[in-house]
């Protein structure tokens, strides 16, 4: 009879990961070979959960968590990246941008990244990689408003993407992003019936339906870096090669790829919820269960792939 040997449990594919975490007032540790968090009640420990880090995409550390370095080499091992951030997933300081620690010990292919260098380094291509990502969140925005059946004007989608074929340098392309941003806003508050809404970045406030829609704008927008993250980090490629947001801007990739999928991902979520009343948890809940379910990361790791091939 053959020797049984114990295996260690095989990694998940990153584009295949289920998982995503979003931890508070929490210790995250190892304990028996397994990544566990643990609350505390007012009568001491609570209970320990564990964390199958094998198939776990990443995770956001709000306020009141600490990791042990125990912890910390185990998510590392798993490729899992580990995310802090404030209260209700945005950042504690609004200026701060969230931060990731990165898994080292693994191994990453080098051709996407030395492809996007060669490209990225020239401004003439640069603006085409910039031309490209726009033209891929407007086709991606709207199958999916179709496929959700979220109901805006078709007339956005096609303006932008006849606006985009006109830019000529990357302030033109971030101004038709603007004005597609501003309209989308505008066509999901009369969905959903928050006339008076107004995009009001890290206010932090719950008070009104414009307000609750802000707060869940705040909290997916940093669901959707985790995700961009994970996508850019698998692929090999380094998050300060930017192509829409600033050059010099720290991470500015990780912001460039959330904007290919935040648009059907989050914001109409954040509309819904608000107007529903819902708790941060269960708006949470349905944009994992979406990325999840439409496959997010295995679409926007096919077009970091394949986007050097469209630019010349």
């Amino acid at each position: 009879m053959a020797e049984y040997k114990e295996r260690r449990p095989q990694a998940v594919m990153i584009s295949k990961r289920v998982n995503v975490f979003y931890l508070e007032h929490v210790r995250l540790m190892q304990k028996d070979e397994r990544v566990v968090y643990l609350t505390e009640g007012n009568h001491g420990i609570d209970q320990f959960v564990a964390i199958p880090d094998k198939n776990t995409a990443f995770i956001l550390l709000g306020k009141g968590t600490s990791i042990t370095d125990a912890a910390a080499r185990k998510l590392a091992e798993s490729n899992v990246l580990v995310g802090f951030c404030g209260s209700g997933g945005s950042p504690l300081f609004g200026v701060i941008d969230v931060a990731f620690l990165l898994p080292q010990d693994e191994y990453r292919p080098t051709s996407h990244a030395q492809k996007w260098f060669a490209l990225w380094a020239n401004d003439r291509t640069r603006i085409e990689m910039g031309r490209e990502f726009l033209r891929y969140r407007v086709t991606y925005d709207k199958r999916m408003y179709k496929k959700l059946k979220i109901e805006v004007p078709e007339l956005i989608f096609d303006t932008f993407d006849e606006n985009i074929t006109h830019c000529e340098t990357i302030t033109d392309l971030l101004a038709a992003e603007g004005r597609f941003a501003k309209a989308l806003y505008a066509a999901l508050a009369s969905v959903y019936s928050i006339p008076k809404f107004i995009r009001d970045a890290g206010a932090k406030k719950k008070d009104n339906p414009e307000q609750r829609v802000n707060s869940f704008l705040d909290h997916g927008n940093y669901l959707a870096y985790g995700y961009a993250a994970v996508a850019l980090h698998g692929m090999g490629v380094p998050y300060f090669l930017p192509v829409l947001h600033g050059k010099t801007r720290r991470g500015a990739l990780v912001f460039d790829v959330a904007d290919l999928f935040k648009d059907w991902l989050v914001m109409p979520l954040a509309f819904r919820c608000a107007s529903e009343k819902a708790k941060n948890n269960r708006f949470r809940a349905e944009v994992i269960e979406h990325a999840l379910k439409h496959e997010v990361l295995d679409d926007v790791m096919g077009f970091i792939s394949s986007l050097p091939d469209k630019v010349t």
